[in-house]
């Protein structure tokens, strides 16, 4: 094989081991929620808990959906960048900002807010069976909660 030959090869070899690398990565997807391993730290779990979230992850962005069949009202929707710009949120009364930060290869902290306060600071780990969200969150009653909420990857 020619010099020229074997650089070809090893470029080919390099772009196909970064879109395998950026393809491990990519955690877009629909998550169920998984309400027998998931927990609020108030005792206040809803025992039929049932949160559906799509996540799509283009470029240096998120684009997420959720759909809460418990709770209508707390549907949400919003695009955020992966580099913890915080970013206006419409449409949900509780929540008028995000912030989305990509700490791992497989992590984020996401803090939702409301004109700049923070109501809920979450972790997400992602794996390819689905991911976990750790956090803290305000309740209505101006307490905090931890809770622990387990999803699968439909």
């Amino acid at each position: 094989m020619t010099t020229i030959g074997k650089a070809a090869l090893a470029c080919v070899f390099s772009v196909a081991m970064v879109a395998s690398a950026a393809a491990a990565t990519d955690f877009s997807g629909t998550y169920q929620s998984v309400a027998s391993k998931s927990s609020w730290s108030n005792g206040k779990f809803p025992k039929n808990f049932s949160l559906m979230i799509q996540v799509k992850f283009e470029g240096n962005k998120i684009v997420y959906h959720s759909v809460n069949a418990n709770s209508p009202a707390a549907n949400l929707d919003y695009t955020a960048p992966l580099d913890g710009t915080v970013v206006p949120m419409t449409g949900n009364a509780r929540f008028n900002q995000i912030r989305v930060k990509k700490i791992a290869p497989n992590q984020l902290e996401i803090l939702e807010m409301k004109d700049g306060d923070v109501l809920v600071a979450a972790y997400w780990m992602f794996d390819k069976s689905g991911f976990v969200r750790r956090g803290v969150g305000k309740g209505a009653d101006g307490k905090s909660h931890e809770y622990e909420e387990f999803y699968t990857k439909q």
